[in-house]
């Protein structure tokens, strides 16, 4: 069987995965997920002139020179506003964020002033809007300044506020079910036998959805039999994505296929062109898409990185996309690469000019989470590239886990 290129395995998964509906949450919990629908103010901010400094609010016209000594005739402070009308020859104590008074179009700092019981003398000229913040400086009620597919941050969770806006509509939160298979997995914590090892993928994978904003239900481990399986897949109503690790190379107790294929499991694809993780499936049970990762704990995280996160991202609202690569130099030479475009991973550095430095690990090997979780990204090596050598210009892409690119 032949493999699929990368970029056709990408069309096809962003085929089969279309955003989820839209829910109404509270503001202050809706930072990490994306709008559903544009977001207006309900306001002008501010809603009138204030001051920009504690001073006194004045009558430009009143100091076109200096010194000159104004009556204070009151207090304006943020909530407690001055009432009446400032008149030629008087000024008004004010704090940052008050209301300016009517008949006043200026601010002088207090600390350019010398006061005498009301008699306040100024060192400094005034002009129309010194230190006055104009209505809708900020903006205007109605202005639409949050849109639909924008992926919330704490600085837009103030804007909101600040827009007097309470409730958002959101995008979902993805659902993911995650499967592991093999009679070989126990696990973390639980007795080891020999020939037994210790399962990790369905942990990562969860971590990682976790990560990107999605809710992971682990259906636990399935043994290699038929009905263990089945059971296990009992577990996947209200899911909105399933996830297997493992059981989907041709060994001969690897029997994923066969009973999702009972299930009502339609195979889009299966083995596609980059290393690791050439064994990777995707497909659908009735509605629900579902991506079998290999085995290999590094196979499995290097599909997860390319496929899951953008469906996740997708599901969400936002673009399936990858991060952008970047160009780096390598630390040390790369052999000739096959047919498989392959992710080696690697440390990054700088050198004296400041020049990205890309270093792969010695050891690629698929079983090897310890480099794995050290590394800080991916070489990332063509189909039938070229050997190169250490100071050679390559592609290159950060680890990242969640929504936010870094």
């Amino acid at each position: 069987m032949s493999l699929l290129p990368l970029e056709d395995a990408l069309a096809k998964v962003d085929g089969g995965i279309a955003p989820l509906p839209a829910e109404q949450i509270s503001v202050a919990e809706a930072v990490g997920r994306v709008l559903a629908e544009d977001v207006a103010a309900r306001l002008t901010q501010p809603p009138s002139a204030v001051s920009s400094m504690d001073g006194y609010a004045v009558c430009s016209s009143d100091l076109q020179t200096q010194p000159r000594t104004l009556t204070r005739v009151g207090e304006s402070q943020a909530g407690g506003p001055f009432e009446g009308t400032l008149q030629s020859g008087q000024c008004v104590r004010i704090f940052t964020g008050a209301p300016l008074p009517a008949g006043a179009d200026a601010v002088i700092m207090q600390e350019d002033t010398d006061v005498d019981g009301d008699q306040v003398t100024f060192k400094e000229v005034a002009f129309d809007g010194k230190f006055v913040r104009r209505a809708g400086l900020d903006f205007s009620k109605g202005d639409v300044l949050v849109k639909a597919g924008q992926l919330l941050t704490a600085r837009d969770i103030g804007l909101l506020c600040a827009m007097n806006v309470p409730w958002v509509k959101v995008y979902r939160k993805p659902r993911v079910a995650i499967l592991a298979t093999g009679d070989e997995l126990v696990m973390p914590g639980e007795a080891v036998r020999e020939s037994q090892i210790i399962s990790s993928n369905s942990l990562m994978v969860a971590a990682m959805v976790t990560a990107m904003g999605g809710v992971p239900i682990n259906l636990g481990i399935a043994g290699d039999t038929e009905e263990s399986l089945r059971a296990t897949l009992a577990g996947l109503n209200g899911a909105d994505i399933l996830i297997t690790s493992g059981g989907v190379s041709v060994g001969e107790y690897d029997l994923v296929r066969n009973v999702l294929g009972e299930e009502g499991l339609d195979i889009d694809f299966w083995r596609i062109a980059i290393k690791p993780g050439k064994p990777f499936m995707f497909g659908k049970i009735g509605e629900i898409p579902a991506m079998g990762l290999p085995g290999n704990p590094v196979s499995a995280y290097v599909t997860a990185f390319i496929f899951l996160r953008a469906a996740l991202k997708k599901m969400q609202g936002l673009p399936f996309e990858q991060d952008k690569p970047m160009k780096a130099l390598l630390g040390a030479g790369v052999p000739v690469n096959g047919i498989r475009q392959e992710y080696m991973r690697a440390v990054f550095s700088h050198d004296d000019q400041g020049r990205l430095v890309a270093t792969p690990y010695d050891k690629q090997d698929s079983s090897m989470l310890g480099n794995l979780a050290h590394c800080e990204g991916f070489i990332i090596r063509p189909v039938n590239g070229e050997a190169l050598q250490a100071g050679s210009e390559t592609d290159v892409i950060y680890v990242n886990d969640s929504l936010l690119s870094v």
